[in-house]
């Protein structure tokens, strides 16, 4: 069992552009990789990121090109990929899909984002209704994953709009997951409201780590996302925030002997 668990959260501005997308991944990977992360957790989306009304055209399926494209970047940095949701292609569906990718570009795990985008506001300035559902692109996934690492750290995935479902979370700890990633592309309505203390809030009720890592600023026409990408430990501290302005990356140790801590320290018999 290691007691640490060296990574790096990337925050990044994607567009519909894959090509331009992972250019400034592989960037940020090499950036991490100097400061020893093995780990590296990616937003929501990041291979592309359409504007909502319709899905991306550069949808991940098996064997196809935008699949390897993305397999090749964790065998290429010899690194491991965590997290990061990609708009996938399965049958007729599509799935908002996070994926763990091992060092050898082999996609080891995935899960469909369950609770899918839906909000409804009221612009004060135009007074026009802001309208988002997500299910108009994205059919929902239907069961909670966890990664078992052989090195007893167990990391259970959500993408968004998951972090609102205390739920999702409470079953991914009963299970025995330590660490929580959550991808995300928080509007910067919504981040404003509520992104920091949600995030909290799963790390301290699950007393696990959480990382979310987060897409930032103007996407395209329709989307500005808020940032913000975090690394919360189980007391709900915050370990790393990447702030709401730009993309990049924070590199992290994360200690087993935290959750030991919080668990006997608060005992909430989960």
């Amino acid at each position: 069992m290691s007691i640490s668990f060296e990574g790096a959260v990337i925050q990044l501005c994607s567009k519909l552009n894959y090509k331009e997308n992972l250019s400034k991944v592989q960037d940020l990977i090499t950036e991490a990789k100097k400061n020893g992360a093995k780990n590296i957790f990616l937003p929501e989306v990041f291979y592309s990121m359409s504007d909502g009304s319709s899905p991306t055209p550069y949808l991940l399926s098996p064997g196809n090109e935008h699949e390897k494209n993305v397999l090749n970047l964790a065998k290429r940095n010899k690194v491991n990929l965590v997290g990061g949701s990609c708009a996938t292609l399965v049958g007729e569906k599509v799935l908002n899909r996070s994926y763990v990718i091992n060092h050898h570009g082999e996609i080891v795990l995935s899960y469909d984002k369950k609770n899918l985008f839906r909000c409804s506001f009221l612009n004060k300035k135009n007074k026009t209704l802001v309208d988002i559902d997500e299910s108009r692109v994205y059919s929902s996934g239907k069961k909670e994953e966890i990664f078992f690492d052989d090195n007893d750290w167990n990391i259970g995935l959500s993408v968004c709009f998951d972090l609102r479902f205390s739920e999702h979370f409470f079953q991914l700890r009963k299970n025995g997951a330590n660490i929580l990633c959550c991808p995300s592309a928080f509007t910067q309505k919504t981040g404003k409201l509520h992104w920091h203390i949600l995030n909290q809030a799963r790390a301290i009720e699950s007393q696990s780590f959480v990382i979310s890592a987060a897409q930032v600023g103007k996407n395209n026409l329709n989307v500005k996302t808020f940032g913000h990408s975090l690394v919360v430990n189980p007391m709900g501290k915050i370990l790393v925030d990447l702030g709401g302005e730009k993309e990049g990356v924070g590199n992290f140790v994360l200690h087993k002997s935290d959750i030991i801590e919080a668990r006997s320290q608060i005992i909430m018999g989960r």
